[in-house]
Parts: structure tokens; C-alpha cells; sequence
């Protein structure tokens, strides 16, 4: 508010408080009569004097100005007659449409009657452009005049009904209408179709009657403004269509497409590049999705399952090969059996191993063949090959070829026959047989595809004890490159001086192999697997191998004995043996295997003949002749008193020749304690001695030492007894003198008494300074003899705890350098070193480079400091 129309303002409000009322051009007031009850409009230019009895309800307001092109809603408007005048009720008030609304457009400025009120604000008049529209619904019955064809037209509108206010043009509200919302025209491009659905009965913009929910495409391109009861679906694009792609439609119901085709529901084609270049789908048209053009090479073939016919109906079950040069698309319903194949191009080693589906007939090499279902046979290369519609492939066999050393399992499948082809050769399957997978226990597999070489991988993990035994404590087994293929013949190397049991389950028989030879086992034949005993102890069941060695090998083993006087010990015994067998000898071959775990029966045996000799023998004759005990119980003794030379088992005609004892420990706790008590009584008795040695040199020092200490003393206490008695015999003299210059002057003092009585002072006093002067240079003699005499005891003192601190020095400097030698050098520096590099690195870390540090009870001159500290940073 500006200063004038302030100071207008508060000389209005002055006026109206005084009743005097002076109203400008434009400017409107409402006063009510209090007697009457009747509110009156009054309008400016004016002046108004307000009575006793009226009041002014509304101050002075501008008038309502509606300019061009706008309109304003007044609520509650006054009812007028037909020449356009208020009109009033019997008292004279101004009669208003309560509830209802009135616009009004552009006017003169105008006053509102009491009661009458503007809703919102004055609004610009909406334009409606081209391409666009107002979607109106009547919320009343109205009837309005619309010109048709340069002809006016009333039309009459009922609640509920709505219509489109199609532009360019500017739209009139009314009352009675509601405007639902502003449509804009859809713009349909090149290869696209505007997809429409009626809302209800109507006709469209074509001129096609359509009903509710049906749907249609509108193809033309430009601009398309949807009818009032017509609603957008979606905006469908055309399918670019080429030789190398189709499209795969389904129809949704029974109806007639473009190229005037009855299709019925469920219906699926094609839509290919010959029918059109571009397709729109249909509203009843589903596209399932394109499908790309299948192209065979002169190399290739393929079978179509469920082939059209001619009118395009899929041939269900029907299989049909095709081959190149050719491009095709497949209709709906046709599938590509395993897809595009190769022609089967067959080498001179190579056949095809073909089966027949169904009977017919062929001429090979002129000659008339028929096949039933089910049949086999072969055909072999050089040659290409495109298999029939009748014929399965059942797969492509090479010729196997075969080293003297290699071998096949090969099953008759039409009886069942098992069989082993060798080599040298290549053999070709004939229709009815197959390859036949052996199976082996699966420590068999183990064995011989590890393929350890007990000779070669001596000494290796998988070897303790024996040179061709594995055992389970290894700390890792071997990998296994790969897996047996189990249709090849399984073959063995025997390695040297080993053998390898047979037994062909199918002839009840069993054979020795001895080695070095190849073992190839038939399809009825299998190995013996050896479960030998292994570790230290001997362990049951911990070894398994396929080959024997025959030694000469050894054999370790430990196991506990006891004295006839319950000593218990525990012996570690290694045996040396050997197989005694004739190879030629079929019989004494067969028995190796005859004991399933030789080396435990062997062990066994060996344990339990020396338990029962060491058992009758004392631990003191035992531990003398622990050799000759064990080697009499294992060989025993001959007729003439000797040990024998061997152990021999019958059984399997294993041989022990040697036994060699590598240790001998006591079992029992108790024995062990006593020697470790015995041990720890040794050591505490060395260290005993040498501790009294040590204190009994150092007590003889000591002693030494206060003999030296005492002598000295008594030495020191004759000095100063001869320096008492020299200072007594000079207390005497000066006794003597003292008495005899006392006599000598009373004697002159008595004879002369009256001649020297006044020199007697002069001279008592001379004497009494000489005597006060001798007893002075005595007290100063007994002094320094005293003195003398003690700095000589301390002396001799210093002497002695010099000599001892000089002994202990050089006995502490050897703890120091034996201290030092068994620390190093390198450690004592680290050690130094640790607290202040510690420090230096805490504070780098901190990024403190000066400081200061004081126990706070030393003064420090803060001024110097601080010149040192800025004098140093002035240097960085």
C-alpha cells in the first residue's frame, strides 16, 4: 500500500466511523438495515450518510472487472427478469439462485449483490488448437445451438452425455458441462496402425458402425483424433518382411485377413516375403514371432517332422528328408529332427551302423534288398552318405586298430558270446556285436592304473617294509592320470623276479605267471589280489598288490618280549628271505599263493619263537647274549650243537636266511623310571661336587683374606702403643722440667724474693707459654701418629677390598662374556638399540621434530631455547 492510498484509507475509515460514506467511481458497498432487515447495493461516485438504523456490512470494494477473453463463476447469482433487471422479493431484498453459478464473460465493471460471491479468480478463456479437443460430459440437461454446415442447430444435452469441442477454437464454459479432459490427436507414421476399441455402440470417424469393445486398425497416416467413444489401445508397428525372415501369426477367432483368407481360431502361418513386404498385424491376429529362414549347403541334410501338405495343414507323425542346395522356412508345426546335419562322409576304416524303421526296399549293387523293422547292417567307406526317411543311424564304428599287446572284449549281441580279439590287427565290429566293458574289483582298478614299478619306486611312500608293497599310512597316494577304458583287454607287466596268480572263473582253472612277461586277462579271468600285513608293528589287511616278488628282500618288524624276570622289552627285528620254488614246476609254483598273508604268518611265527626263548632267560643274560637267543629260536640247532642257517615255512617255501636285531628297549614304565631316576641322581651328584668346590674356593678366599685383614690390625695397634709410649715418656720430661723449674724458682724466689719479685710475673709467664707451647707440639705428635697410624689400617684396608673387587671384576667379566658369547653381538645391539628407535619412531609417527623435556624442578632459560629452536628452523 502506497502513502496515498494509506492516508485515502484512514481518512475513509475516519469518514465511515463518523457515518458519512464518499464512494469513488467503480466501488461498491453493501449496508444493512437493522429495522428493516434488508441489505441494499450501493454504487459510486457517491457520498452516503449512514442512519441511526444502518450499518455498513461491506466497506468500499472495486467492482468486478472481467477483460476480453476471460470469464469469471459467481456463486449464488441474482435472479433477473426478462429485461435483465434484479428482482426483489416483497421487503425490497435482492432475490438470489442459492447453490447454483453463473458465468460471466467479458463486461463492464460490475457489482455483486449481497450474497453474491466471485469463486476463484477471473480465468483466461481456454483456445483449443488444431489437432486437439475438449472431451466434455453434461452434468445437466441443457440444449445448445451448434452450427452444422453453416446451419444452426439446437441439439439437446442430457446429464451424462458426452462429446468432443474439436479446435481450433475457443471454448465457452458453460454451466451445465464439465470438461473430462484435453484429447490431442495421435500422429500414425509411415508402416504403423492406430489399434481402437468402442467404449459403446457408436459410429466411427470412417462411417463404420462398430460395437462396444470391438476393435479395429486405422492404417492412415497423419494425424487421427479419437472420437469420444473410441479409446486408444496401442500403436501397432508394421513387420519389415525379407527373404531371410518370415512372421508366424496365430489367429485369436475365426475372421477373413487381408489377403481375403478364412482363418479360423487357433489357426497358425506364415507371412512370408511373396505374400507382402510389410504386414501389419491384425487386431485378431497374435504374432507368436519371426522366423529366420533355414538354408541347407550341398553338404548337408535335415528331416522335417510334421510336413505341410498342400493346403497348409501340418502332417502329424510324417517325417520327410531334406538335402541341398535348398532354403526353406518352417511352417508352424514342422520341427527340424536333432537340426541341420552333415552328410556322413565314411573313410576306407570307417562304417555306418544303419537300422530299419519300417519295411522297404533298395537296390544295392543291382541288387533288389529288403529290410524289415528292426533290422541291422552296415555300409562302409569310401563314401558320402544321406540316410532315408525309413533308416536310423545308429552310429559311426571305426576299425580298431591293434598292437600285438592291445586286445578288445567283444559281446554277440544275438547270443550273448563273450570274446577277446589281439592284435596285430584292425577289426571292424560286425552289425551285431559290441564292445563288452569288463568290470574288476576296485583295488584292481587302483593297481593297475597307478602302474608302480617295484623296482623303479623303491623306497617310496607307497613302499614300506617291501619294495613292491603299498601301504595305507603313505602320506599320499599317486594320482590316477585317468580312467581304465574298461573295453580294452587288461594288461599286466609282470616285472623281474615277481610272479602273478590267474584264475579263469569260466574253466574252474588257475595259472602262474612269472616275470618279466605280459599278462592279458580274458573276458572269464581275474586276478589274485595279495592282503599282506605291513607296518611296524605288522598290521593285518594294510598291503594290497597283484605282483609277488620272490627275493632276496628283508622285512622289518617289532614286538615285545619279557624276561623270566618280567623285564619287558621291545625288539626290532629285520629278517632276510626269499621264495625257494622251481618256475618249471607247476605244483611248487601254485603253492606261493598258497598262504594268503605270508608276511604275517612269517612274522608271527618268528615273534612267537623268540617270546618263548627270551622267556627262560634272565634280562642280564638276555641283554649279554641277545643275538645268539634269537637266532638259536628262530633256526634251532642242528645235530651237532651248531645254529642252522635257515627258517624255512613249508607252505609256501618262503626262507628266512638272517636276522638282524636293530634295537632292544625296555617296555615296563617302572624300569624306565628307575633309569631316568638313576640318570637325574648322576646329574644331581655332578652338580653337587662342582657347587662345594665352588663355595670351598670361595670360603678359602674369605679366609685368606681376613688373616690378612687380622694381621694388619695387630700391626697397626704396635704402631700406635709405640707412639702412646713415646708421647708418655715426653709428658714425663715435661713433667720433670715443669717440677724442676718450679723448685728453682721458689728457691730464687725465697734467697732473692725481694730482688726478682718483680720479674716473677714476667718469667711465670714466659714458662707458662713454653709449656703451654710443648703441650700444644705434643698433643699435635700423639695427633699425627694417630692419624698415621689409622690411614695406614685404612690402607691395607682399601689394599684388600681393591684385590677382592679386582677377583670379583674378573669372575663377573667372564659371566659377562659367557653371557655375551650365548647372546651374539647382533642381539645385544638389537636389544640397545630397541628402546631409543622405538622412541625415535613414536615420535615421527607423532610428526614431532624439536622438543623440550625438564622434570620441572630444574630451571631452564626459555629465552636462549627459544632462540636455539628458531635458529635451527631458519637452517632447515
Amino acid at each position: 500500500m502506497t502513502t496515498t492510498e494509506y492516508t485515502s484509507y484512514t481518512s475513509a475509515s475516519a469518514e465511515i466511523n463518523t457515518g458519512v460514506i464518499r464512494l469513488k467511481p467503480q466501488q461498491f458497498i453493501h449496508i444493512l438495515d437493522n429495522n428493516t432487515g434488508v441489505t441494499r447495493l450501493e454504487v459510486g461516485p457517491q457520498t452516503i450518510t449512514l442512519g441511526d438504523a444502518e450499518r455498513l456490512v461491506l466497506q468500499p470494494t472495486q467492482m468486478i472487472i472481467i477483460p476480453p477473453r476471460h470469464y469469471g463463476i459467481i456463486a449464488n447469482p441474482v435472479l433477473r427478469s426478462e429485461d435483465n433487471q434484479p428482482i426483489a422479493d416483497q421487503y425490497g431484498q435482492i432475490r438470489l439462485s442459492y447453490g447454483d453459478e453463473e458465468i460471466r464473460f467479458a463486461q463492464e465493471p460490475f457489482p455483486l449483490y449481497p450474497g453474491e460471491e466471485l469463486k476463484g479468480k477471473v480465468t483466461k478463456l481456454q483456445v483449443v488448437e488444431t489437432n486437439q479437443a475438449l472431451r466434455l460430459k453434461a452434468i445437466r440437461d441443457f440444449s445448445e445451438a451448434i452450427n452444422i454446415n453453416n446451419e444452426t442447430e439446437m441439439i439437446n444435452r442430457i446429464a451424462g452425455d458426452e462429446w468432443l469441442f474439436e479446435g481450433p477454437g475457443t471454448y465457452n464454459p458453460r454451466i451445465e458441462v464439465e470438461i473430462m479432459e484435453s484429447v490431442s490427436a495421435l500422429i500414425i507414421k509411415p508402416n504403423q496402425a492406430l489399434r481402437l476399441m468402442a467404449r459403446q455402440n457408436c459410429v466411427d470417424r470412417q462411417g463404420y458402425r462398430r460395437k462396444a469393445g470391438e476393435e479395429w486398425l486405422v492404417r492412415e497416416e497423419g494425424a487421427y483424433l479419437p472420437g469420444v467413444d473410441e479409446e486408444v489401445i496401442d500403436v501397432i508397428n508394421a513387420y519389415v518382411l525379407t527373404e531371410q525372415k518370415a512372421l508366424h501369426l496365430k489367429a485369436k477367432r475365426t475372421f477373413t485377413d487381408l489377403f481375403n483368407r478364412q482363418r479360423k481360431a487357433g489357426d497358425e502361418w506364415l507371412v512370408t516375403f511373396e505374400d507382402t513386404e510389410i504386414h501389419l498385424p491384425d487386431v485378431y491376429e497374435d504374432v507368436v514371432g519371426e522366423v529366420r529362414i533355414t538354408t541347407l549347403t550341398d553338404r548337408q541334410w535335415c528331416v522335417v517332422l510334421n510336413p505341410i501338405d498342400s493346403n497348409g495343414k501340418p502332417q502329424l507323425g510324417f517325417r520327410e528328408v531334406r538335402q541341398g542346395l535348398t532354403s526353406f522356412f518352417l511352417h508352424p508345426g514342422e520341427y527340424l529332427e536333432s537340426g541341420i546335419r552333415n552328410v556322413y562322409v565314411l573313410g576306407e576304416q570307417e562304417a555306418l551302423l544303419l537300422k530299419a524303421r519300417e519295411t522297404f526296399a533298395e537296390v544295392v549293387d543291382q541288387t533288389n534288398i529288403t529290410h524289415q523293422p528292426g533290422d541291422l547292417w552296415m555300409i562302409t567307406g569310401p563314401r558320402d552318405y544321406i540316410p532315408r526317411v525309413e533308416v536310423e543311424v545308429i552310429e559311426t564304428r571305426k576299425a580298431i586298430p591293434l598292437d600285438k599287446n592291445e586286445g578288445i572284449y567283444v559281446r554277440d549281441i544275438q547270443n550273448g558270446e563273450l570274446k577277446l580279439v589281439s592284435g596285430p590287427q584292425a577289426y571292424m565290429l560286425s552289425p551285431y556285436e559290441d564292445l563288452w566293458s569288463k568290470e574288476l574289483p576296485k583295488v584292481v582298478e587302483d593297481l593297475i592304473i597307478q602302474k608302480i614299478d617295484p623296482f623303479s619306486d623303491r623306497g617310496g611312500q607307497q613302499y614300506r617294509d617291501m619294495t613292491y608293497l603299498r601301504e595305507a599310512e603313505a602320506v599320499s597316494a599317486p594320482e590316477i592320470p585317468t580312467k581304465r577304458d574298461k573295453t580294452r583287454a587288461v594288461v599286466f607287466h609282470v616285472p623281474q623276479n615277481a610272479a602273478v596268480q590267474i584264475h579263469d572263473y569260466k574253466e574252474r582253472t588257475a595259472r602262474t605267471v612269472f616275470g618279466p612277461d605280459l599278462v592279458m586277462l580274458g573276458p572269464d579271468e581275474s586276478f589274485t589280489v595279495l592282503s599282506l600285513s605291513g607296518g611296524k608293528p605288522k598290521q593285518a589287511n594294510l598291503i594290497k598288490s597283484l605282483a609277488l616278488l620272490l627275493g632276496p628282500d628283508f622285512m622289518t618288524d617289532i614286538f615285545t618280549v619279557e624276561t623270566s624276570d618280567h623285564a619287558r622289552l621291545q625288539l626290532q627285528l629285520s629278517y632276510n628271505w626269499y621264495f625257494d620254488i622251481d618256475k618249471n614246476d607247476e605244483k611248487t609254483a601254485l603253492k606261493l599263493f598258497q598262504v594268503p598273508d605270508f608276511v604275517g604268518d612269517a612274522c608271527k611265527a618268528i615273534a612267537s619263537r623268540v617270546r618263548g626263548a627270551v622267556a627262560s632267560q634272565k634280562f642280564d643274560e638276555f641283554h649279554r647274549n641277545s643275538a645268539k637267543i634269537i637266532r638259536h629260536a628262530v633256526f634251532g640247532i642242528d645235530d651237532e650243537g651248531k645254529t642252522r642257517n635257515e627258517f624255512r615255512f613249508n607252505a609256501n617255501n618262503l626262507v628266512i636266511t638272517n636276522i638282524d636285531i636293530q634295537s632292544v628297549e625296555p617296555v615296563d614304565e617302572e624300569t624306565l623310571k628307575s633309569l631316568q631316576k638313576s640318570v637325574q641322581i648322576a646329574i644331581q651328584i655332578t652338580t653337587d661336587a662342582q657347587e662345594a668346590a665352588a663355595r670351598h674356593d670361595a670360603e678359602r678366599i674369605e679366609q685368606e683374606a681376613k688373616a690378612r685383614l687380622e694381621r694388619q690390625v695387630i700391626v697397626d695397634q704396635g704402631a700406635a702403643e709405640e707412639q702412646k709410649k713415646h708421647l708418655l715418656e715426653l709428658q714425663a720430661q715435661n713433667a720433670a722440667i715443669k717440677s724442676s723449674g718450679q723448685a728453682i724458682a721458689e728457691a730464687k724466689a725465697k734467697a732473692e724474693a725481694s730482688q726478682i719479685e718483680g720479674q716473677l710475673a714476667v718469667q711465670l709467664a714466659q714458662q707458662d707459654a713454653e709449656a703451654k707451647q710443648i703441650r700444644a707440639e705434643s698433643e699435635l705428635a700423639l695427633l699425627c701418629a694417630r692419624q698415621e697410624a689409622e690411614l695406614a689400617h685404612k690402607q691395607a684396608l682399601v689394599n684388600l677390598e681393591i684385590e677382592q673387587a679386582q677377583k670379583m671384576a674378573e669372575i663377573t667379566t667372564k659371566e659377562y662374556e659367557a653371557k655375551v658369547a650365548a647372546l651374539g653381538s647382533e642381539t645385544i645391539q638389537a636389544i640397545a638399540q630397541a628402546g631409543p628407535e622405538l622412541q625415535a619412531r613414536l615420535l615421527q609417527g607423532l610428526g614431532i621434530q624439536t622438543m623440550l623435556i625438564t622434570d620441572g624442578n630444574t630451571p631452564i632459560n626459555l629465552f636462549s631455547t627459544a632462540q636455539g629452536l628458531i635458529q635451527s628452523q631458519i637452517k632447515d
